[in-house]
């Protein structure tokens, strides 16, 4: 294809830029080798307001389109065309395949949504409409000739050709590839009958009634309307009776199967090859409740076993041989299990593993055919053995099990996502958990089953339950029994770590040795993550006791590692042993809360709080010791004990005053206030001067660092590039990647101060990947999120489409974080972005959306957000609280912008009064920011050279211009 329109742009042999240029293309190519007046292309591209010269502005946008796809567009008097045959544009080949039956090739040529690049543009609604109509009737095409080509055969068939159905796992493939369509679809009836059929063809014929009874009600209900002849087809498929039953005894399930189709699909995947794929002896093992039965039965009824499937059930069984002549009503299982290719499920084996061991390898070496699937919390450890881990369920998963017991426990009772997650995390993700909770809820309101989730051993199941499965506890009393006296002492030893542990500190900790490690994760009481060994909560509540001596040892441990740990943040190593005191972060705050000297460990955790900006966590646990000490520290403590007290807003001590700590020298990142704008100057100065001999390079470049910030952020702002720029130096001649970060930041400010959007944009893009090393782009380190700003910069800097591709990452790494603050953030910066585009409504839209989420953000924030709304809106009642918000606003840059921005709105001789306040406030003779130059322009325009100057020289002396302009804004 030449030109593709089925997804973004395409043009064979070009890269098309501008999304307006991109726009013009797709126009051209929903008629190619048609004339498109001009008439007819202006207002298809600017529907909105046409630009103040229409034509020209068209013809400029074709003469780029032409440079940058040369070729494709001709030209006509009446307007333009795209020179390329119909059938070279994807769009107009996908209708000639999708009409002429030939639905696969069809949808082939979609690459992502249809005129992807004009989505927002009213001409492409209809067109866009009709094709994916048309993708959605090819879609049901193809698959209905899937499903034709399996035939009678029904699972077990294959198709001749390389497209077509090849076995069950692509049957089930398709029906979870209709499943999907028709929750997207709800009303669409031709999905529904394909699903149907094809969980006919599974054998699901009561699913098939379900989908069936859900359609015609869904139809009823939205439109008063039956369903038509296919859905009564496949209907009327589903109820006749099915082929006689194959052998064996699998019960018919009584609830639904939630989750786990991956595990389903590798299951069958396993057992149903007879190639070097396949797997004859393949064993489940995961903790108690955690599914292992119920995942096996699952798998098991979608195998097309000839021999039959045959359940062993042993969690009452004494013997697995006697068991299982039982279940075949013989005394001769080899003979009985000879005349066909049967699978056996050995379930629930691990208080006989060892019996279960040897029958099941003495069936498999007599029996060619025979397959063997076993359910266990520990391995069966013989030759041939394929394990299966069945972890707890993912937190997706989980909630869905949850909506679907307590929908059945009690309908119409509505529970919240945040909620039923919550349930499920605290659950550990355990099935059987979840089942036994939801439960609950015939009985008691949800706020109420949160509360009762400490008690978590407690909740009861069924009447008909087993009796280990009756409660938590039973189903851990069950693994606890079978343990060793060794085993559970090291389990109860464990349960002294939070958040799982290396070897290492289990070895310093507990003395546990790797063989009897090795068996608490065969037994599946413990499991191993990279490298560290964890425990689900469940048992740790179960196996916790009081256990002093291993408390202090634990204590000790985190400690001195956090003190290790402390000197190499500074260094090129960083990234290695953040990493480390990542993964210990719950050991390290156990640590803390049970240290006797609690000011000693506080003391090297302060440094790597900051660096993770964990201010909120800084503030809290620094309350929490302070609260255990008391206000006079322990000798030796004096650093710590200060450090804590700023942290709850008290003033710095001498202690913290005359430190090299990383985090007294940081102070700024803490959040701390240490006096007045001119306190904050003249410490952090004299700081970097007392400092500029000191023997680490590490602490000259980060007293040099914050006083460069100080006296940016605080102070006359001129001449804080010489203390940043060797900061800078410093901090990359010893490694460190947050304070190259962080110089850089502040750096990129300073540009920014003066106007010089260039400069700041590429001092920005320098630590992008410092960044990503550090936290990954879409963190906010401290104050700063790396993706909002640099897309903010882009945007001042002319870089629309820079801008929005950035700003765009940084929505997602918004949504992700959940972060409200973060989010306000992104959308005023999408706000600033769509108005500096001309689209003043969605600006409007995108501002007043990051009001309503009313933050609690900083005052500097909520009057920018103030500032760039009054451009897009009525101004008096924005600028005034932007205004106010900067009354007595210690940062002179924050309150330069909101002057500027209010001059923009006010006469004359007020504006030359604020840029020369604002200038004033920035420290510079003038301002590069082309929005400001323009302004002075218009202002010395309107007053003459000497009026703008004298106007400007009056606001540079005022003392707080802020309450200056408040007056012009309240007057008539």
């Amino acid at each position: 294809m030449r030109v593709g329109i089925l997804g973004p742009l395409q043009v064979a042999g070009a890269q098309v830029g501008g999304a307006r240029v991109r726009a013009l293309l797709v126009r051209l190519a929903l008629d190619p080798g048609r004339v498109v007046t001009a008439d007819r292309l202006i207002d298809d591209l600017w529907p909105a307001e046409a630009p103040a010269h229409p034509l020209a502005a068209l013809q400029s946008l074709v003469s780029r389109a032409r440079r940058e796809a040369p070729g494709v567009i001709g030209s006509h008097p009446a307007g333009y065309l795209l020179d390329v045959p119909p059938g070279e544009v994807d769009a107009w080949a996908f209708e000639r395949l999708a009409r002429g039956g030939e639905a696969r090739r069809a949808l082939a040529l979609w690459r992502g949504p249809a005129l992807a690049d004009a989505a927002d543009l009213p001409f492409a609604a209809a067109p866009k409409a009709r094709l994916e109509e048309l993708r959605l009737a090819a879609l049901a095409t193809r698959i209905a000739a899937d499903l034709d080509g399996a035939g009678s055969g029904g699972l077990a068939a294959e198709l001749e050709g390389p497209e077509g159905l090849e076995g069950p796992e692509e049957l089930e493939g398709l029906v979870a590839e209709l499943e999907g369509l028709v929750a997207a679809y709800p009303l669409r009836e031709a999905f529904h009958a394909l699903l149907m059929r094809a969980l006919t063809a599974r054998g699901r014929r009561g699913a098939a009634l379900v989908v069936f009874e859900r359609i015609r009600t869904a139809l009823a209900d939205e439109l008063g309307a039956d369903p038509g002849p296919e859905l009564r087809a496949a209907h009327l498929e589903a109820l006749r009776e099915p082929p006689a039953a194959r052998r064996g005894n699998l019960p018919a399930p009584v609830t639904s199967f939630v989750g786990r189709a991956a595990d389903v699909a590798r299951l069958r995947a396993l057992l149903s090859r007879r190639d070097d794929g396949g797997a004859r002896l393949v064993t489940l093992v995961g903790p108690g409740g955690a599914g292992k039965t119920r995942l096996a039965l699952e798998a098991a009824a979608g195998l097309d076993v000839p021999g039959g499937v045959w359940l062993v059930e042993l969690a009452a069984a004494d013997g697995v041989r006697a068991a299982l002549e039982s279940v075949l009503r013989t005394s001769d299982p080899v003979a009985a299990l000879r005349a066909a290719e049967p699978l056996v499920v050995l379930d629930n084996c691990e208080h006989v593993v060892d019996e279960a061991a040897r029958v099941a390898e003495w069936l498999l070496a007599e029996v060619a055919g025979l397959r063997v699937l076993v359910t266990s919390r520990e391995p069966l450890d013989i030759p041939g053995e394929t394990l299966h881990p069945v972890p707890p369920l993912p937190e997706p998963q989980a909630v869905e099990l949850f909506a679907a017991r307590a929908a059945a426990a009690r309908p119409g009772l509505r529970v919240e996502p945040e909620q039923a997650a919550r349930i499920c995390r605290e659950l550990d993700g355990i099935p059987l958990a979840i089942e036994l909770a939801a439960a609950r809820l015939r009985t008691m309101p949800v706020p109420l089953l949160i509360e009762q989730l400490g008690d978590r051993l407690a909740l009861r199941g069924g009447r008909t339950a087993e009796p280990r499965h009756r409660t938590l506890r039973a189903v851990i009393d069950w693994s606890w029994n079978l343990l060793s006296d060794a085993e559970r002492e090291l389990l109860r030893g464990l349960t002294v770590f939070s958040g799982g542990a290396t070897y290492e500190a289990i070895a310093q900790v507990c003395g546990g040795g790797l063989d009897l490690l090795s068996s608490l994760v065969d037994k599946s009481l413990l499991a191993v993550s990279g490298d560290r060994y964890t425990m689900l909560e469940t048992i740790r509540q179960y196996a916790a006791a009081d256990l002093p001596e291993l408390r202090r040892a634990h204590v000790r441990y985190y400690t001195e590692l956090a003190e290790a740990a402390e000197p190499h943040l500074r260094t090129g190593g960083q990234l290695a042993w953040l990493a480390t005191l990542d993964a210990e972060r719950a050991n390290l705050e156990t640590a803390l809360r049970h240290s006797d000297d609690p000011l000693r460990l506080v003391l090297p955790l302060l440094w790597p709080w900051i660096m993770r900006a964990r201010l909120r966590e800084m503030r809290e646990q620094a309350a929490a010791v302070l609260a255990r000490v008391g206000d006079v520290p322990p000798p030796g403590r004096e650093l710590a004990h200060g450090l804590c007290r700023m942290l709850v807003g008290e003033p710095a001590s001498a202690a913290v005053l005359g430190s090299d700590h990383p985090a007294a020298l940081n102070f700024w990142a803490m959040g701390a206030v240490l006096g007045t704008p001119d306190d904050v100057v003249a410490l952090t100065e004299r700081g970097a001067a007392r400092l500029r001999g000191h023997p680490d390079l590490w602490t000259r470049s980060a007293a040099l660092m914050v006083a460069g910030l100080a006296r940016f952020e605080y102070g006359a702002v001129t001449g804080a590039e010489d203390l940043l720029e060797p900061a800078l130096e410093g901090f990359r001649r010893t490694g460190d990647r947050w304070g190259q970060w962080a110089a850089y930041y502040w750096l990129s400010l300073v540009a920014e101060n003066r106007g010089d959007f260039a400069a700041a944009v590429a001092l920005a893009e320098r630590p992008g990947r410092l960044a990503d090393e550090l936290s990954g782009l879409g963190t906010s380190l401290g104050p700063m999120s790396y993706l909002l700003r640099l897309g903010q910069l882009r945007g001042r800097a002319g870089d629309l489409a820079g801008a929005a591709a950035t700003l765009a990452e940084a929505q997602e790494a918004a949504t992700r974080s959940r972060d409200r603050e973060l989010t306000a953030r992104v959308l005023h910066a999408r706000g600033e972005l769509a108005r500096r585009r001309g689209e003043r409504a969605a600006a409007r839209r995108l501002l007043e959306a990051a009001l309503a989420l009313e933050v609690e953000a900083s005052p500097q924030f909520r009057a920018f957000l103030q500032v760039e709304l009054a451009r897009v809106s009525e101004p008096a009642k924005p600028l005034r609280a932007a205004l106010e918000l900067m009354d007595g606003c210690s940062d002179r840059t924050a309150r330069a912008t909101v002057l500027e921005g209010v001059a923009e709105h006010v006469a004359p001789v007020l504006a030359a009064e604020l840029l020369g306040a604002a200038r004033a406030l920035r420290g510079i003779t003038a301002s590069a920011d082309p929005y400001v130059h323009a302004l002075a322009a218009r202002c010395r325009e309107a007053l003459g050279a000497a009026g703008y100057e004298a106007a400007s020289a009056r606001g540079a002396a005022m003392p707080n211009p802020e309450r200056y302009a408040l007056r012009p804004l309240s007057s008539p």
